[in-house]
């Protein structure tokens, strides 16, 4: 019943002065060469802020409030029953300030594209988003430049995505006092909701069995980006760089084939590719379950293959290889088989090598706590 009218065709236009952000390049090749194995890499990766579980804050709070909660912190997207019925309602959160600082327009596409995978890799349909949009001072044309252009970035995708904007919230002046005031990293969060209409159908991140079959769906040869990435961050100082580019008809059609796909039956657990690329995510899918991973007969993959954060991917594990596989190919989706789950805890690498799952478990699960007994 309320006008709309006032809140979008007749809502004021404001043109502050703003600059353009500065075109970035992809990442030169030289910062490929870290010096650490992928082993030291992935650990010390798991247990930096950017990764680290998020455990010890959200155990602080009632997560199973009327035992409606399905699924909880910790996946991709979390799920609540709508009460009195089999139906369910999907929630996420995301951004990464970091792509949107180094281009805003595709780091503000990024952030819906990733909440839109979040929510369909729980099986749920992404229905709509509301935003929270931190900044620094406005006034400043080039912080307004970023907001300008994450906006524009957000919208395009919600339009492409099909999840338009149903409410929001705007922080600015977020900065310190020092050298004329030092600004936050832009950071547009995208909240999104989707609906799945039988929760008994809804899938999580972990590895559920042994022998399942594990497969990136979206796997292409842009997927090894490492520009912006948390290698990138960790390892070459986060060298200036471009973040990796947003194709919003891959984000949609591979994100309605992974809701197909579990609708059928065909994926038993599934997760996005995102922060730290596709070896932290196969990662984050064992310690979910503590279930090892055999990626043995693959040839040795580079660091850009193994932590590259390429979009529009999702790590998917599956009974019935032939039939998924059969169904991405008849899709024209690209994907690549790259190894099974099995029941000897740890995640068995190329050439000889492994990392156990408690030494991924220790480096991924203490980070926070430690910090909080520091601070105290």
């Amino acid at each position: 019943d309320i006008p709309l009218d006032p809140l979008v065709n007749d809502a004021p236009n404001y043109h502050r002065p703003h600059n353009a952000t500065s075109e970035k390049k992809r990442l030169d090749p030289k910062y490929f060469n870290n010096k650490h194995s992928i082993k030291e890499t992935l650990l010390t990766m798991l247990g930096s802020h950017h990764l680290a579980s998020r455990r010890w804050i959200w155990e602080q709070y009632d997560r199973h409030v009327m035992a409606d909660t399905i699924a909880a912190s910790g996946g991709d997207a979390a799920l609540v029953r709508i009460h009195g019925s089999e139906r369910g309602i999907a929630m996420t959160t995301d951004c990464t300030p970091r792509y949107v600082k180094a281009d805003p327009y595709q780091g503000g596409m990024q952030a819906v594209a990733e909440a839109y995978r979040n929510i369909s890799a729980i099986g749920a349909k992404p229905l709509a988003l509301t935003n929270n949009l931190n900044f620094g001072n406005p006034e400043k044309p080039h912080i307004m430049g970023q907001i300008v252009a994450s906006v524009q970035g957000i919208g395009d995708a919600a339009k492409a995505l099909n999840t338009p904007v149903v409410s929001g919230n705007v922080s600015l002046y977020n900065e310190n006092n020092e050298d004329g005031g030092n600004a936050i990293d832009p950071t547009p969060v995208i909240g999104m909701v989707g609906v799945i209409d039988e929760i008994a159908s809804s899938i999580g991140i972990g590895f559920a069995d042994p022998n399942l079959s594990i497969i990136v769906v979206g796997q292409a040869a842009e997927s090894d980006w490492l520009g912006v990435s948390i290698y990138a961050d960790i390892f070459a100082d986060n060298p200036v760089a471009a973040p990796p580019p947003v194709d919003l008809n891959a984000e949609a059609k591979h994100g309605q084939f992974i809701r197909d796909a579990i609708t059928k039956g065909l994926i038993s657990a599934c997760h996005d590719v995102a922060d730290g690329g596709l070896l932290i995510a196969v990662a984050e899918m064992m310690l979910a379950t503590k279930m090892g991973v055999d990626l043995s007969h693959l040839k040795k993959k580079t660091a850009a293959w193994c932590f590259g954060e390429g979009q529009a991917r999702y790590v998917v594990a599956t009974n019935n290889q032939t039939a998924l596989t059969e169904s991405l190919e008849a899709a024209g989706i690209p994907y690549e088989t790259i190894g099974t789950t099995h029941d000897d805890k740890r995640l068995q690498l190329w050439e000889d090598n492994y990392i156990a799952i408690d030494e991924m478990v220790e480096a991924y699960e203490n980070f926070f706590p430690n910090l909080m007994q520091n601070q105290t």
